[in-house]
């Protein structure tokens, strides 16, 4: 009997966990001998936490992604030499399980450089202490740390048996990233090196392919892929390998000093339905959530703390639309063509001037492309006997090679408008104030004040010495100044001239700050004077080197220093002259005081009650309640410089409100033509993020303390929380709208019946529905949600047949039609816009 419920054990779990085999060919890549054409997205768990994760992964399946994209960060998961770390953000076993429980696939990129815009790209620092290290080239003692922890992924992985090859959802993996960038620089040996990688991973023995991106000489073995705005003109080096897209930026990353960048949905909708069009069958969206980079996970330098990027689903979690919505629709119309796409290769024909048609034609399906590239005028073109209008810079996809079901540069999804709204919570104390007006500090000590600080002749550079263990570095000096210097008796100054390599730093002379320099992400050395005043005899010169994040990129960039590497030079003395003091000995500290204590997590018995405004070096601290709710929460640093917070002991990053974008460099930014990261900018003049998320798993209903350090001076009493609401909900569909894609019947070859464009509005929450009908036009509408206006032409009943049809429902679908509003203007085409709100 006994054997017999084993069999059967042995049956259920084989019919369970069933082994996929995953190959590919010139077409795609091929899944249980079927070719796919595959949707995927970027979503980097420790971006995230892990309450979040289910709901980040069901909304990319709802977005119409079949996989998933994620790095593994080495320098996360092995901070010490063979002290290994995969719990809480950093569990990356559970979140492929997640994304296989959700019925989606894996693409595992180890890397393990793996860019990103994460702190020194990845590696952890130890490796550049290790003697004759050399990273990223033919280096005996490199090549085998990278071999170890790549091994040390894949056993976890194999472990788990989470390889498609295993019955796992895992079916692809990447080893190195954008090396080919860069790889000339490296010379025979960044050849070499890449052959050996390519054989190492390949070695494993996973049962799914390899890929490297931007490689173009990527060996055999493994298939080169493309990353970038556009890919559409990519080709693989090899005639036996697929187009496929790693990389399809979705906006750009922020950096502390500069505009926030976006790029339009109608861009990005374009470059995707282009490389579909031309033979693509593998697109994956960088990002598709961009996260949060907490702590000191952010590399750059000078990247925020933010890493939105713009994406699809933004920093909180919350679908952005109408991005997402748009590309959803995109992704529906693109798999009605699976068929025909992985059937045969494209026949390409031209429609004339900027304009041409991409067919795949099989005995029994066809599908077709048809593109309008020009950047400023629209085209209508004849195609299998039928006249279609093609909007500048866009694509129409027809399943049917006749009837248009998705344009590019045709928004029918919702858009949405979300704020950060300022709540008022009550402190311990019952105060209603925005955070806490009950505050305690303690001065972090200005120079040395370790036992551990230790003197050099020299400067030291910073990440040699700190081995990024801290932000923070003091190089400190004692300078004896003579009584008959000018400056000492007709009450001018010197200057110090300070060289640093970057990234900021902080001068005291005596105790005071007397000034402090910031390079920027372009730019991050410093040269500056800073006028100084000295006293005749000891003076105390103390300066704060501080790091925003390690170099992440290009070649040899783990050999980009930083701190103050001089020279260091008194200037203006007698008779124009000047003391290097570069070559003195000077007295070092790796970190603060309070980080040495702990002060991070609000313990210890140093706090004194108050809060000091506009004091460089101090620690604050209050305790708080949550936000009621459930809506995202974020802080609103106003009031602040520049520093790092702390929630409950967790880092929600660095904090830099002080930092303002430039003035210039925003306007209006059309779709239209080539894209480029400086292309569409906002909030210039501004503070580059002054809005930084805490996630609500890492707060507590009452009883939760935060902690901050502030480098150059601010009010604490000021800081507020804000949580993310839906100010707007809308929708402005044109009766000239394709055809939706759920007209189509199950076989994907005809239309089930004739169908209008319609305006659909859905409330986010489950327990929300539409309270208020904002604005409602049917006719020539103009403007965008949140700014709506009516045009000359309008129907009159357009506000009570919208208020009929969707006040006190969750959603409400209503078509674009004469039928139901008239017709304020035979003869023109007409558009209904529609702005709610929901409660």
């Amino acid at each position: 009997m006994m054997r017999v419920l084993v069999f059967w054990f042995l049956v259920a779990v084989t019919a369970v966990v069933t082994a996929v085999n995953v190959t590919y060919d010139h077409r795609a890549l091929v899944i249980d001998g079927t070719r796919r054409v595959l949707v995927s997205g970027s979503i980097h768990y420790p971006r995230s936490t892990p309450d979040m994760w289910p709901g980040l992964i069901q909304k990319s399946k709802e977005g119409g992604l079949d996989v998933i994209e994620t790095y593994v960060f080495w320098n996360l998961h092995e901070p010490v030499k063979n002290q290994y770390d995969f719990e809480g953000r950093k569990d990356l076993v559970k979140f492929v399980k997640l994304v296989a429980d959700a019925g989606l696939y894996v693409h595992l990129r180890i890397g393990p450089y793996v860019c990103a815009e994460w702190n020194y790209g990845g590696f952890p620092l130890w490796l550049h202490f290790i003697p004759g290290i050399e990273l990223r080239t033919d280096n005996e003692p490199y090549k085998a740390e990278m071999k170890r922890f790549t091994a040390k992924i894949v056993g976890m992985m194999k472990d788990e048996n989470l390889y498609a090859s295993q019955g796992g959802p895992i079916i692809l993996s990447q080893i190195e990233n954008e090396y080919g960038n860069i790889d000339d620089k490296y010379g025979p040996a960044g050849k070499s090196y890449i052959k050996w990688a390519a054989s190492m991973a390949t070695s494993l023995n996973t049962g799914v392919p390899w890929v490297m991106c931007q490689q173009k000489d990527a060996p055999e073995s493994v298939i080169n892929t493309c990353n970038g705005f556009y890919c559409d003109g990519f080709t693989p080096n090899s005639k036996n390998k697929p187009a496929m897209w790693t990389e399809n930026w979705t906006g750009w990353f922020l950096s502390f000093g500069g505009a926030v960048p976006y790029r339009p949905v109608e861009d990005i909708a374009f470059a995707v339905a282009r490389f579909y069009q031309r033979g693509g069958t593998f697109q994956n969206y960088y990002m598709y959530h961009g996260g949060t980079n907490f702590g000191h996970s952010t590399g750059g330098p000078f990247i925020a703390t933010s890493y939105d990027y713009d994406a699809p689903l933004d920093e909180y979690g919350a679908p952005r639309q109408p991005k997402w919505g748009h590309l959803n629709e995109l992704h529906k119309a693109i798999k009605l063509c699976e068929e025909a796409l992985v059937a045969t290769n494209p026949k390409y024909t031209s429609l004339g001037h900027n304009a041409e048609a991409h067919v795949y034609k099989t005995s029994s399906t066809c599908a077709a492309f048809l593109a309008n590239i020009d950047s400023q005028n629209d085209a209508t073109v004849t195609f299998n006997g039928n006249s279609y209008h093609l909007p500048a810079w866009s694509v129409s996809i027809l399943p049917d090679c006749k009837n248009v079901v998705f344009n590019s540069a045709k928004i029918n999804s919702v858009s949405t408008i979300r704020k950060f709204v300022t709540t008022s919570v009550s402190d311990e104390s019952g105060a209603s104030e925005a955070i806490s007006s009950d505050w305690s500090y303690v001065s972090e000590p200005v120079g040395i004040s370790s036992d551990d600080a230790f003197n050099r002749p020299g400067l030291l550079e910073q990440i040699n010495t700190t081995a990024d263990q801290s932000d923070y570095l003091w190089y400190s000096l004692r300078a004896d100044i003579k009584g008959d210097e000018p400056f000492l008796h007709d009450g001018s100054q010197t200057n110090l001239h300070v060289k640093s390599l970057g990234h900021v730093f902080h001068l005291f002379v005596n105790d005071q700050l007397e000034g402090s320099a910031t390079g920027s992400a372009s730019q991050p050395q410093i040269s500056k004077d800073i006028p100084i005043t000295l006293k005749s005899g000891k003076n105390k010169i103390d300066i704060l080197s501080l790091t925003v994040g390690l170099q992440n990129y290009g070649a040899f960039f783990d050999k980009t220093g930083a701190g103050i590497t001089g020279p260091v030079e008194l200037m203006g003395l007698t008779n124009g002259s000047s003391v290097d003091l570069s070559s003195k000995q000077w007295t070092y500290q790796i970190g603060l005081k309070g980080e040495a204590l702990g002060l991070n997590t609000g313990g210890s018995s140093l706090w004194v009650s108050g809060s000091p405004k506009s004091q460089p070096l101090t620690w604050y601290k209050t305790n708080f309640d949550a936000p009621s709710g459930d809506n995202p929460v974020a802080i609103d640093f106003t009031g602040m410089g520049k520093g790092e917070a702390w929630v409950n002991g967790q880092s929600i990053g660095r904090y830099w409100p002080a930092y303002i974008a430039p003035t210039s460099g925003c306007s209006d930014c059309s779709y239209k033509g080539s894209y480029s990261s400086s292309k569409c900018l906002k909030n210039c003049g501004k503070p580059s993020q002054k809005l930084y998320h805490v996630p609500r798993s890492w707060l507590k209903p009452s009883g939760n303390v935060m902690v901050l350090f502030e480098e150059i001076g601010g009010d604490p009493t000021r800081i507020s929380f804000a949580t993310q609401e839906l100010e707007s909900l809308c929708s402005h569909v044109s009766q000239s709208h394709p055809l939706p894609v759920d007209t189509w019947s199950q076989d994907k070859s005809r239309i089930k019946s004739k169908s209008e464009p319609r305006v659909s509005l859905e409330c986010p929450h489950p327990n929300q529905v539409i309270s208020s009908i904002k604005f409602a036009s049917f006719g020539t509408p103009q403007g965008k949600c949140g700014s709506f206006s009516h045009g000359k032409c309008r129907s009159t009943n357009a506000l009570s047949v919208i208020q009929k049809a969707c006040i006190g429902s969750r959603t409400c679908n209503v078509g674009v039609a004469t039928a139901t509003f008239g017709d304020p203007c035979i003869g023109v085409v007409k558009s209904l816009a529609v702005e709610a709100s929901c409660a």
